[in-house]
């Protein structure tokens, strides 16, 4: 049976929803506190995910990035009453399949809910791994293989390392890498860029970043 998770701060709406699933015919968790939706993510591995944005003591953003930390497969949907578009954006660069806002029609979510896990199962596995030579990725876990070894990605880094897929044997330059990733225009003070790939390069058995000074990086795959 699919099993779902509910977090949310209030009870009504959690009960709300718990129904309107129930009646589907899944199997629903819930939970009323991000500290306990997130314990409850990484013990009890739910199907779908849906997360309150905002909520006291652990936000939903919190609970997101401990969850996709341990379990990037995790499938999150997202519920906010939240107008900050820049909120919202932040929620799906760290790896939410969708945001609904409050209010909702619970039509709708089931709508959505039966969308995004529809969309994990018919789609052939081999659609969401980006190859380029030697090096995969997979866009689902943000798990990286090169050469046999594997390593988990943080945000940043998957984001950092899907710029380099899509543009193999490409001079990336350090304002377009920043751009593209952090959605900042280029700012000559800051080395996020250069961080990030250092830590990248420390996950992989080879370097195949290679630095094109004055300039940026770029992936070599030969």
């Amino acid at each position: 049976m699919t099993t779902i998770l509910v977090v949310d701060d209030e009870p009504e709406l959690v009960r709300f929803v718990r129904r309107g699933l129930e009646a589907e015919g899944y199997q629903v968790l819930t939970a009323t506190d991000g500290m306990d939706g997130l314990r409850m993510a990484l013990t009890r591995k739910p199907d779908l995910m849906v997360l309150d944005l905002r909520m006291p003591e652990v936000d939903g953003e919190a609970v997101m990035a401990g969850v996709l930390a341990r379990s990037p497969s995790t499938r999150i949907l997202v519920l906010s009453a939240v107008a900050d578009v820049q909120a919202r954006v932040r929620c799906l660069e760290q790896g939410a399949v969708d945001i609904l806002a409050k209010p909702f029609a619970i039509r709708e979510l089931l709508a959505r809910i039966r969308f995004r896990l529809r969309e994990s199962t018919d789609r052939d596995p081999d659609e969401f791994v980006l190859r380029a030579g030697p090096i995969a990725l997979d866009v689902r876990t943000r798990r990286l293989r090169v050469d046999g070894s594997e390593a988990v990605l943080s945000e940043r880094e998957f984001l950092l390392m899907q710029h380099f897929m899509r543009k193999p044997d490409t001079v990336c330059s350090r304002s377009e890498l920043l751009s593209a990733v952090w959605g900042y225009d280029f700012d000559p003070a800051t080395n996020v860029v250069d961080v990030c790939v250092r830590r990248l390069r420390a996950k992989m058995t080879r370097d195949v970043i290679q630095t094109v000074r004055n300039v940026g990086y770029q992936l070599q795959i030969a």
